[in-house]
């Protein structure tokens, strides 16, 4: 039998834009709109800027497009460059079955290879849909997942962005295999990114892990090989991180049906886990018309790995933005005072605020073993409030908003949209690249796209 990587590689190289189904190319268009207006989101923020800064200096050929400055600097920086805006905020997209992941960390692959090889519009879209269908099946590819087995999510992207890339830049069947060979071979990523005080580099792994897959395909396309049999050799993925893999998951069935449209979207700006908790609670404050110094106690009904992300001790004093965003008891404490979670709430003197501070040490999490079997087909959270007379009130969810089975709607993602890039774009701007976006195949390459992503 043919190995896994030359099986994906056959596949990717296969697919034309003309097979896609309308509404697989509608959800790409769906998920560029919703990415970029996070890039914006990130432009402006300390990590970002020390990369801009560090590839300012080194100059280069220009070949691809920054979002936002509009710059022309080589695909391979841009690559990274525009990745880390897209997933600064922790705002982009997710899925999560057995692994959780992001897929459009890699869509910044398809953009900078797209427009360094003067590719169609159509292309691109084609190598955003192959991003989204294999690393959603990564994310399936173990079980239980690489997270469980104290690994980062990034191990899975870097297999995926060479299979982006190489299509872009016209890999024959060989070269692709040597690309995912090439850049699986060193970019495994240790949990230790999300776990207890969070750093920059927990935004900063995947869009590593998409810029790797950029060399590994320009690496192949001049003759570089690269171990064929990683997924299943030897000391392959399979062996190093341990029994317990589905490989129909990772290739069965390829071509009947596309994982892009069982992706999900954010409506916070912060860890997944966070999100139906954080709903819940908006809807049992809301309603209820709870005050902060009314509150006893609050106890988060959750899965395990939830408690065990979330709500360690550094997760109870956060000093960074990264560390709130993936602390649950400091997303529901800031909805508990200011009755929203947006990108306002991670602001480091924000973080601070008395109010929320006085708030978090009553929130308490408890695993719940009925919930574990609910996930990840659901998302289950219970909140429930007690409060200092004695009464109690509690809301109880299955899905976060932006789930597939309760969709961000387009006034949703013009919202978000607005919100993310009102301090960079006029209005009239604004609406100038949300139609370029859903317009995406009128244009005749993608550098001429990306030249409208510049801010005023």
């Amino acid at each position: 039998m043919d190995s896994l990587a030359r099986q994906i590689s056959r596949f990717s190289l296969g697919l034309k834009y003309e097979a896609l189904p309308s509404n697989v190319v509608h959800e790409v268009k769906r998920y560029l709109y919703d990415s970029i207006g996070c890039a914006y989101g990130g432009y402006l923020t300390r990590d970002v800027e020390i990369v801009k800064n560090i590839y300012a200096d080194m100059g280069g050929k220009a070949e691809a497009t920054v979002v936002g400055s509009g710059n022309k600097i080589p695909a391979y920086n841009a690559t990274l460059l525009n990745s880390l805006m897209f997933r600064a905020l922790d705002f982009n997209d997710i899925y999560w079955k057995q692994d959780p992941s992001h897929p459009s960390d890699i869509i910044p692959v398809a953009l900078a290879l797209g427009e360094r090889e003067n590719k169609s519009t159509k292309d691109v879209i084609t190598a955003i849909v192959l991003a989204y269908e294999f690393e959603c099946r990564l994310c399936e590819f173990a079980v239980p997942g690489v997270r469980e087995r104290k690994w980062h999510h990034a191990t899975l992207t870097q297999f995926v962005s060479p299979i982006v890339a190489g299509y872009l830049l016209g890999l024959n069947e060989d070269q692709m295999v040597n690309a995912i060979g090439i850049s699986g071979s060193h970019n495994l990523t240790l949990g230790a990114v999300t776990a207890g005080k969070l750093t920059m580099m927990k935004n900063t792994v995947d869009p590593l892990a998409a810029q790797s897959g950029v060399m590994a395909a320009l690496m192949a396309q001049r003759g570089y090989s690269g171990t064929e049999h990683i997924f299943e050799g030897k000391e392959g993925l399979m062996q190093t991180l341990g029994p317990d893999w589905d490989p129909d998951k990772l290739v069965g069935s390829l071509g009947n049906g596309f994982k892009i449209l069982d992706c999900s979207m954010k409506a916070f700006p912060c860890e997944a886990l966070t999100h139906t908790h954080i709903s819940a609670t908006l809807k049992v404050v809301t309603e209820h018309d709870i005050k902060p110094d009314d509150i006893e106690e609050i106890t988060v009904t959750t899965i395990a790995r939830a408690v065990d992300i979330l709500f360690d001790a550094e997760k109870y004093k956060p000093t960074s933005r990264e560390t709130a965003d993936h602390s649950l008891p400091y997303c529901i404490a800031a909805a508990v005072v200011d009755r929203k979670i947006t990108t306002d709430q991670f602001d480091e003197a924000r973080i601070q605020d008395p109010q929320i501070q006085s708030v978090l040490p009553k929130i308490k999490g408890e695993a719940s073993e009925e919930f574990e079997r609910m996930f990840p087909e659901k998302q289950p959270s219970k909140v429930q409030i007690r409060l200092k007379d004695g009464q109690e009130f509690s809301a109880q969810l299955d899905f976060p908003k932006g789930d597939p089975r309760e969709p961000m709607s387009e006034q949703d993602l013009d919202n978000k949209f607005k919100s993310l890039s009102s301090n960079l774009l006029s209005g009239n701007r604004q609406k100038e690249i949300k139609d370029a976006i859903w317009n995406l195949e009128s244009f005749q390459n993608m550098g001429e796209f990306m030249t409208l992503l510049r801010v005023d």
